[in-house]
């Protein structure tokens, strides 16, 4: 006899991946582009959702803290998911980005507060918990594509910054500081988290379930560091954007030319891992966390066009934003399938593996 609806309710709550706020982030940054593109229809429709995700996965994660604090522990002491608490910093402040758009500054401003906190205390909390407090060594072992995450949420924190400082006057100079060092924070975080990936790829059996989705999340972290160094270049004049603006323009090239690298490499991993090795294609959580990074490079090469006048660049990144939405319609649709057949439905479906 099936369980009843609360209870397989309570179960899917129980398990929510730290790492879910990745939808917020996706269905926000392709809103983001669609806007910029001037595809009002969709971007506002892609907004509602975003919205609707953002306060339903805020409601979901409140509800496990208090029915589930034990899995919520379980997740911070977990080097492969704790990484993940960092996209509730990436999601909330893309939703600000995006609000800000349409003219709701304030509630962008008081978003990049709360997501500035979050990204101090987690910025502390999580490497020590999921990482440094471990006995077991090496730790190495564990690194993946979550860890990428950080980054992310890093120039987040830079692109809200950079955002608000036009209708700001009064904290010019306090948001040209936290775009400016949350954009340098995230590019020594990703030369880090490189080479701890790197490292446990090349010392460790590398097995095809293993290069999940959030590998994609190496892409992403590089194409928000084009972004929001892209929007610092666009600050006025400041004492921190003065003595930085060469040298975040010229970094903001070299890692949109690494992302566009790493795309065709994450391709052909998934056709080895998916079609050489018949690994099944099934909806997983993890899965926003491919389709953000195909967002935000298409959104990234838009404005590193704008801001450094490479047209090239912008065209790529306007045609890449309809892949996206592409590969976003299809995930959400699995989305909902997954969650009628495993919430609304007593059929049973296999749990994926624990991962970021």
């Amino acid at each position: 006899m099936g369980t009843s609806l609360i209870a397989r309710a309570d179960a899917a709550v129980a398990g929510l991946t730290p790492g879910y706020f990745a939808l917020v982030m996706a269905t926000g940054i392709l809103s983001v582009g669609t806007a910029l593109e001037g595809f009002a229809v969709v971007s506002a429709v892609l907004l509602v959702v975003c919205i609707a995700s953002f306060l339903l996965l805020g409601a979901l994660t409140v509800l496990r803290l208090v029915r589930h604090r034990e899995s919520i522990v379980a997740d911070f002491l977990d080097p492969a998911r704790a990484f993940g608490f960092f996209t509730y910093v990436a999601g909330t402040n893309v939703l600000g980005v995006r609000l800000f758009m349409a003219g709701y500054h304030t509630i962008t401003a008081v978003f990049l507060v709360a997501t500035l906190i979050a990204w101090i205390v987690l910025g502390y909390v999580v490497p020590w918990t999921a990482v440094l407090s471990k006995t077991e060594r090496p730790v190495v072992k564990y690194a993946n594509g979550t860890w990428f995450i950080w980054v992310v949420a890093s120039q987040s924190v830079a692109v809200a910054a950079a955002t608000l400082e036009p209708v700001s006057e009064e904290v010019r100079g306090a948001l040209a500081i936290v775009a400016v060092l949350s954009w340098s924070v995230g590019v020594f975080l990703y030369g880090a988290a490189g080479v701890m990936v790197a490292l446990r790829m090349m010392q460790y059996e590398l097995k095809p379930v293993d290069l999940n989705p959030p590998y994609w999340v190496a892409m992403g972290a590089c194409a928000i560091t084009v972004l929001a160094g892209a929007r610092v270049v666009e600050m006025a004049a400041a004492p921190m954007v003065d003595a930085t603006r060469g040298l975040v323009a010229g970094l903001s090239v070299v890692f949109w030319s690494f992302a566009t690298w790493l795309i065709p490499v994450l391709f052909c991993v998934g056709l080895w891992r998916h079609w050489r090795h018949r690994i099944p294609l099934d909806y997983e959580a993890t899965l926003w966390s491919m389709v953000f990074p195909l967002g935000m490079y298409a959104v990234a090469g838009i404005y590193l066009g704008q801001a450094d006048d490479l047209p090239i660049v912008g065209w790529i990144g306007a045609a890449e934003l309809w892949l996206a939405i592409a590969v976003w319609a299809a995930v959400f649709v699995a989305m909902i399938r997954h969650v009628y057949l495993t919430v609304l439905r007593a059929r049973a479906m296999p749990r994926p593996a624990r991962s970021g």
